[in-house]
């Protein structure tokens, strides 16, 4: 999800429908078919004439329009303090027993017609009653086939409007004739409010933006993977005009510092003297970084039963718990943060230079471009410089000229995965505050400063680990350990799960494949010098190995790679082999996949074929693994020829593609499995299959993120503001350290994403444990030291 290896397909439709949560929204559809204090809200969503009022609940019994799944709804009383309603909807999602629990409303026919209001927005008047805040998930869909999914973050607390828009607003073109999805032309995954006021935006996930208001078939609102029950009052479902557009909605978005203009927040910088004065008062409370009194010199747990020490980390099973054991032989538990780098902290300008002026990719370049080090803008390429999107060059208050003492602190970006600019000029502000914060006595003295107080920070905040795509430059400090990557890119084949979203995946079988993997394996050795800090390596990231809502989805590397000519795909030619040698005549494969392929010299120039019967299916199972196996052979017989004293620590799953077939193959050669999980936690019927797998497991990515800092989007899992962020944050902590199969777990990530942006992708995501002037989210901090001073004694005792 968060950074990618992969050449990608540029289509703007394919980014905003194909996201990598997709899976979820259909998982959605898929269940479907199967009151409180309400105090007054100040608004600008006001109810008016026009407004068509779907449900106001004054009736005796629930509409028949509203069902239920894995939760339930009653009518209830409301304040008489509320003069404008006397009963409301409670809704209780039974989300501890289920991992997704929903309201889903259904038109009587077969679907709403509200095309007459022009730009329109749902709202809802919701209530939190409950003691935990509610991320919701408004899914709406029309009669042909469009779908979005939204979400929100509702606090516990009285009643407040919510909103989605539906159509309008989100539609900007500098072509009347053309039609450009906000979100790609804005270059930002969610976007500011179009309109001013104080009621709540529900944010843009994935799905489409505008959707055919003539045909409008299902609503759901729904709860997933939480770890508690809970419970929210709704009231006055409404459709309304949406206020007028304010046009300027984009301008002067940021303020010198890189920090959302318009908006005060808890820890804001207001000046260059607050920075510093905030800098020198933090150094004084890390003392240095001392690590607390319960770690050995590698980060393990000093108090615990001993094992035998080989000088680097290894996973053993101990009293039924999988556990890695650091070089000296201490029980070691991984925690860290991920992106402790400057690669991904800059975000497009709206300017581009002649493209002949800056310094091009090589071919065996081992290094995607959203991970590469910082290209430097000649002087000649600055002459060239024109501007390419007024939209992204008014979102700053301020940009410093190349000249200017910040001016270093510009980038190029050559290849974007998605959002208006593919190419472009790029700034960094929290590179920038780095050298405002610690000065710069001789040519990059402030990165290094930071790269000390970065390592203090971790082991002061009880971190035992730095987490993936950290710096190499890290690699050498000898006082925390880490965990190092890579990523396998070159020319070699590929094949397709028909659902790409980070671009094809590898063809094994292809000899090309095995050379660019010994080559990472071998630039990964060079970097990390045999040291015995390493904990091991990551190879790749949440590739589209398949998806789990359809089994034509979950095999989809198979169904595809079999209309592939064999002569063009090595995978292709050794399933033919494999079936020619199961089957020998070509008519048994015919009477047990149900097919009439003519020949086996057909079969291996491409067959189009369903899933017909189960027999069919084992054979798909089969190929698959096969096909999953080489993957994992080849990478982890290329670590073992050059880094044979380290773990090969997997691909890091994402959640929506870790297919039974291939996690079964991942552990025959990983020495640990990975999965990236984006939800409240770990909840139980998710992992129940760890245990025939027994494994040791790692978390590689999941973050918590809020709006209350002013950035627009909270990222993927919502919290009601930074408390709660931090207290979301320890109970999914606490779920891997209760995990008898999990050996750690690393957060997404060390800083903010750009409030304008990642360049790379446009991720302007609150999920840093600093802000982007490099200053702490306090009690972020505070429930990490809380975590970690009890984090081993409690996964003893459970």
């Amino acid at each position: 999800m968060m950074s990618s290896s992969y050449k990608l397909d540029r289509s703007i439709t394919f980014f905003l429908k194909t996201s990598v949560l997709s899976v979820a929204a259909l998982f959605l559809i898929a269940c479907q078919e199967e009151a409180a204090d309400k105090g007054a809200a100040v608004s600008e969503v006001k109810s008016t004439p026009a407004d068509k009022v779907l449900f106001d609940f004054e009736g005796e019994q629930l509409p028949a329009e509203i069902s239920f799944f894995n939760a339930e709804g009653s009518l209830v009383k409301t304040s008489p303090n509320n003069s404008s309603a006397s009963q409301a909807l409670k809704v209780k999602f039974h989300s501890v027993e289920h991992e997704y629990t929903s309201l889903v409303i259904q038109p009587k026919s077969d679907a709403w017609n509200w095309s007459d209001i022009g730009d329109a927005s749902l709202a809802f008047d919701i209530a939190n009653d409950g003691e935990h805040s509610v991320q919701l998930f408004l899914d709406v869909s029309d009669a042909k086939g469009n779908n979005f999914t939204r979400s929100v973050s509702v606090p516990v607390g009285k009643s407040r409007v919510y909103y989605s828009k539906l159509s309008g607003h989100d539609m900007v073109s500098a072509n009347p004739d053309s039609k450009v999805e906000l979100n790609a032309a804005s270059g930002l995954r969610g976007n500011p409010p179009t309109w001013s006021g104080d009621d709540v935006q529900f944010i843009w996930m994935w799905g489409v933006m505008n959707l055919d208001l003539s045909a409008i078939k299902r609503i759901s609102l729904s709860v997933q993977y939480a770890l508690h029950n809970k419970e929210i009052t709704l009231d006055n479902i409404r459709v309304i005009k949406s206020p007028a557009m304010n046009k300027d909605f984009l301008v002067n978005l940021v303020d010198k510092f890189g920090q959302p203009a318009k908006v005060d927040f808890a820890g804001k910088i207001h000046s260059e003297a607050e920075l510093q004065a905030a800098t020198q008062s933090e150094l004084k409370e890390l003392n240095n970084g001392a690590p607390l009194a319960d770690r050995s010199t590698f980060g393990g747990w000093k108090n615990g039963p001993k094992q035998p020490a080989t000088g680097y980390f290894y996973p053993k099973k101990v009293d039924g718990k999988w556990w890695l054991v650091d070089p000296e032989g201490y029980l070691y538990f991984a925690t860290g943060l991920d992106i402790i780098r400057l690669a991904n902290a800059y975000t497009m300008t709206g300017y581009d230079y002649d493209a002949t002026t800056i310094e091009q990719r090589s071919a065996d370049d081992l290094t995607p471009e959203d991970s590469k080090g910082k290209i430097l803008i000649s002087d000649e390429a600055q002459k060239t410089r024109h501007l390419v999107s007024k939209t992204r060059a008014d979102m700053f208050e301020w940009l410093p000229k190349h000249t200017d003492p910040l001016g270093n602190h510009y980038d190029y970006n050559r290849d974007a995965h998605s959002g208006p600019l593919l190419k472009g000029e790029a700034f960094s502000f929290y590179s920038a505050n780095l050298e405002r914060k610690y000065g710069e006595t001789e040519p990059d003295s402030y990165l290094r400063q930071w790269e000390k107080v970065t390592v203090d920070r971790m082991l002061n905040w009880g971190f035992t680990s730095l987490g993936n795509w950290t710096d190499p430059k890290f690699y050498s400090n000898q006082r925390i350990p880490y965990f190092a990557n890579g990523w396998i890119i070159g020319n070699f084949k590929t094949v397709s799960s028909g659902n790409d979203f980070w671009g094809g995946l590898p063809d094994p079988f292809d000899p090309v494949f095995k050379e660019r993997a010994l080559a990472t394996a071998k630039a990964i050795a060079e970097e990390t010098k045999n040291s015995p800090w390493c904990v091991g390596v990551f190879i790749d990231n949440e590739k589209s190995w398949g998806r789990s809502e359809s089994k034509e989805s979950e095999y989809g590397i198979v169904l595809n790679t079999l209309t592939r000519d064999g002569a063009d795909s090595p995978t292709k030619n050794k399933f033919t082999q494999l079936m020619k040698e199961k089957y020998v005549d070509i008519a048994a494969l015919n009477t047990a996949w149900g097919t009439s392929v003519e020949s086996w010299d057909a079969f291996q120039k491409g067959v189009k074929t369903g899933i017909n019967n189960d027999v069919q299916l084992q054979d798909f199972s089969l190929l698959f693994t096969q096909y999953a196996e080489e993957y994992f052979k080849i990478v982890e017989g290329a670590l073992t020829q050059y880094m044979p004293n380290h773990l090969y620590l997997g691909v890091r799953f994402a959640d929506w593609g870790m297919p039974k077939d291939v996690v079964k193959a991942a552990a025959k050669y990983a020495d640990v499995v990975s999965y990236n999980f984006y939800k409240e936690g770990l909840t139980k019927n998710k992992w129940t299959f760890l245990a025939e797998l027994d494994k040791p497991s790692i978390i590689g990515e999941f973050h918590v993120g809020t709006t209350e800092s002013g950035l627009f989007h909270p990222g993927l899992v919502h919290a009601a503001n930074q408390e709660d962020r931090a207290k979301m944050y320890k109970e999914y902590m606490e779920t891997v350290v209760d995990n008898p199969y999990f050996i750690g777990a690393h957060w997404f990530q060390y800083m903010d994403s750009p409030v304008t942006g990642r360049s790379y992708d446009g991720e302007n995501y609150n999920v840093g444990f600093v802000s982007v002037t490099d200053t702490p989210y306090a009690p972020m901090v505070k429930a990490a030291k809380e975590l970690h001073g009890e984090m081993y004694t409690r996964r003893a005792k459970k």
